[in-house]
C-alpha cells in the first residue's frame, strides 16, 4: 500500500505542477510581451488601454494608443513623447480631433488629457514608460486621467459615464 500512496503522491504532485505551469497570472507574461503590443484595464473593467506599433522610425512619439470606454463607442487617441528637463514620458489622449489641418484651439478643444506617462514593474518600481521594442510595464500610471475624461467632450450621455482610475494593470499581448 506505501507503493500505492507514494504513486498517487507523486501523481497528484506531478498534476498539480502541470496545473502551475498552465495557471499563471496574466502579469507574468508582461515581461514577454512588448510596449506595443500590450493591452491594459482599469480596475472596474470599464476601460481598455491597446497600444500600436507607430510604424515609422522618424516619429517624434515613443508610443501610441487608444483607450475605449467599454459598451459605449467612445475611442480615444493618444500618444506618449518624450520630453527633457526633466526627462519624462508625456502623453497626450485625444476624442474627435478634425482631420488634417488643425488650429492650437482644435486640439486644445478635443484634447481630454495631458500629463505624465509612468511604467510600473512587477516589484512596484515606476519609471517614465519606455518607448516601443521595450518590455511591456505590469502597470501604467496616468496620473488624473479620470477626472480629465469627466470633464472632457468624451464624456455624458452616450459616452463614458464611469471614470477610469487612474492605474491600470496588464491585460494581454495582441497579437
Amino acid at each position: 500500500m506505501s507503493g500505492r500512496t507514494g504513486i498517487t503522491t507523486r501523481r497528484t504532485g506531478v498534476a498539480a505542477m502541470a496545473a502551475a505551469l498552465f495557471v499563471v497570472p496574466a502579469s507574468t507574461f508582461g515581461a514577454a510581451c512588448k510596449q506595443e503590443q500590450a493591452v491594459y484595464a482599469d480596475r472596474d473593467g470599464a476601460y481598455e488601454l491597446r497600444f500600436a506599433p507607430l510604424n515609422s522610425p522618424s516619429a517624434a512619439a515613443s508610443n501610441q494608443f487608444k483607450v475605449s470606454a467599454l459598451k459605449t463607442p467612445v475611442v480615444m487617441e493618444g500618444y506618449v513623447m518624450p520630453s527633457e528637463d526633466p526627462v519624462r514620458a508625456i502623453g497626450i489622449l485625444m476624442f474627435n480631433c478634425p482631420e488634417g489641418d488643425a488650429t492650437g484651439a482644435d486640439l486644445d478643444a478635443c484634447t481630454v488629457w495631458q500629463g505624465a506617462v509612468y511604467g510600473m514593474n512587477a516589484e512596484g518600481e515606476v519609471d517614465n514608460l519606455q518607448p516601443e521594442g521595450a518590455a511591456a510595464a505590469e502597470k501604467l500610471v496616468l496620473p488624473g486621467l479620470g477626472p480629465a475624461i469627466r470633464e472632457s467632450s468624451a464624456w455624458g450621455e452616450g459616452k463614458a459615464v464611469v471614470a477610469p482610475w487612474d492605474v491600470l494593470t496588464f491585460k494581454e499581448c495582441a497579437t
